[in-house]
């Protein structure tokens, strides 16, 4: 007897609904709304999604703070008739009060084996069995990447328990198994180790995709989280694939039970197509008032602060930089503040709107400031030379590994009120040459205050040395709201410089 399945499946939406990515008002190929006419829906087929719905377009930055207009991301996975969804990272990053909201306005079932409540340690999200038309039994486990412990507020996951994936999963596994005819893993997190070399990509428990390969046996591991898109391939036995972010791209896969044996194949699916009318017509007074807000004047700088290419913004420094450092310095008042930037981040124009900030800092993190000492500052500075790295002419380069296996220009940080020299030429941890603070050079004993992102400041991106530190001020308001306090608070804003560093790729040490 044969049976077939077919799988619709997207992953990191970030509520990209609409073809634009709000840097302009250019439409493009993107969003979920030029997807879901692609999806041919029967009573074989499931539509899935792997989280990261609730954050990071203008749009859900709109919504979550117009709680009036509900959730579009609900609406257009319910017209589509999504099936199952798991919890992304950046799900929680509201509380989970507004996660609850959006999960009762959602159809869908939503499993995420490893979020547990806080208090009975009981399953809020347990594996769910699907009986298709054909017969078919389908076994659906979801997991999230236990990182939500190190990056997340406590306070916006103050009732939940994030436990470890892989063993939610593999006790998931255990149960299911002998029930259906196929398993499913839906997984927020990606692959650790490079899918085709098995070369380590991170030591991190962050995406354990790999290990969940290798030492269990799901049929189909459909992964999101890294926004790297992987092509359909057998893994250790297991099916995986991975599309990219923003509704880029999707997944139909096509599965093929022929007495004991299953087939799986993938393509990837393209938002070429016009969007879904009906839905498009609901939804579009909401989009109308989002574009309108984002095009709200707020503000007047002295002259442009756009960003460039990232290499030369990372080598020379940018005005958008040194804005958002005196923003950070003066809500904070640290002698030192350090700045990331999104890997898309156009900067502000001149006469500042909305878009501008909201394009340039999508991010909902906190400013923290931390005491620090001179060496622990040293260690830093020295780990953010990671983001370098010399080819064989002595050019600099951005290091591969903030390239693959997912881009992470985020991880580059600008160390604004010191001045310093790093040298590319040398060992790791003996990079920094010089480092001093208001022209004097800074020594292990000294003590500083520091304001970074909550993020950074809870060791996002490799920077474990801030966790020593002493916390002086946990912050109240999120940055993208003191960028624009800042821009408000002057008839026009001059653009400062103080930035002062060097990154050196021959034997000239001077700062």
């Amino acid at each position: 007897m044969k049976q077939q399945l077919k799988i619709y499946y997207t992953s990191d939406v970030h509520g990209y609904l609409f073809p634009t990515n709000y840097a302009d008002t250019q439409e493009k190929n993107m969003g979920l709304l030029k997807c879901i006419p692609n999806f041919q829906k029967d009573e074989n087929t499931l539509l899935i999604d792997g989280g990261d719905m609730l954050q990071g377009s203008a749009l859900a930055t709109y919504c979550q703070a117009h709680p009036e207009e509900g959730f579009p991301q609900a609406k257009a996975l319910n017209h589509a008739g999504y099936d199952f969804v798991t919890l992304g990272n950046h799900d929680v990053n509201y509380g989970t009060s507004y996660l609850y909201q959006y999960l009762d306005a959602l159809d869908a079932t939503c499993v995420c084996e490893n979020l547990l409540d806080a208090k009975s340690q009981t399953k809020k999200f347990p594996w769910a069995i699907k009986t298709l038309a054909n017969g078919l039994k389908v076994g659906i486990v979801g997991v999230v990447t236990d990182y939500i412990n190190v990056w997340e507020k406590a306070e916006n996951i103050k009732d939940v328990t994030v436990s470890d994936p892989f063993t939610a999963a593999k006790q998931a596994l255990e149960e299911v198994k002998s029930q259906v005819d196929l398993t499913i893993c839906i997984y927020h997190g990606g692959f650790e180790r490079d899918v085709k070399t098995s070369t380590i990509l991170s030591k991190t428990s962050e995406n354990i995709g790999y290990k969940i390969c290798e030492e269990l046996d799901f049929d189909l591991l459909l992964t999101g989280h890294q926004h790297l898109l992987i092509e359909g391939q057998l893994l250790h036995g297991t099916y995986i694939v991975q599309p990219s972010s923003n509704a880029l791209n999707y997944f139909e896969i096509n599965i093929e039970k022929i007495q004991n044996n299953i087939e799986i194949t993938s393509t990837v699916g393209k938002p070429n197509t016009a969007p879904e009318s009906n839905l498009m017509d609901e939804l579009q007074p909401l989009e109308t008032k989002v574009q309108e807000w984002l095009d709200q004047a707020i503000g007047q700088l002295n002259t442009d602060a756009l960003a460039e290419d990232k290499l030369e913004m990372a080598l020379y420094g940018s005005p958008v930089i040194e804005l958002i450092g005196a923003v950070q310095l003066q809500a904070s008042k640290a002698q030192i503040t350090v700045v990331s930037l999104a890997n898309t981040s156009p900067g502000f124009h001149k006469d500042v709107t909305m878009r501008d900030v909201i394009a340039t800092y999508p991010y909902t993190n906190q400013l923290i400031t931390l005491k620090i000492t001179g060496a622990q500052l040293k260690q830093v500075v020295d780990k953010n030379a990671d983001y370098f790295s010399l080819n064989e002419q002595n050019e600099v380069a951005i290091s591969p590994s903030y390239l693959y296996p997912k881009i992470e220009h985020y991880h580059f940080d600008f160390f604004v009120g010191i001045e310093y020299t790093i040298d590319l030429c040398q060992k790791a941890g003996k990079r920094v040459t010089a480092l001093r603070y208001k022209n004097q050079l800074i020594k292990d004993n000294d003590e500083f205050t520091i304001a970074l992102s909550d993020y950074r400041a809870s060791g996002g991106g490799g920077f474990k040395t801030y966790l020593e530190c002493p916390v002086i001020d946990e912050g109240a308001e999120e940055i993208v709201g003191l960028i624009i306090d800042y821009i408000q608070s002057q008839e026009e804003i001059v653009v400062p410089k103080n930035m002062h560093y060097k990154i050196n790729h021959s034997r000239d040490h001077e700062l």
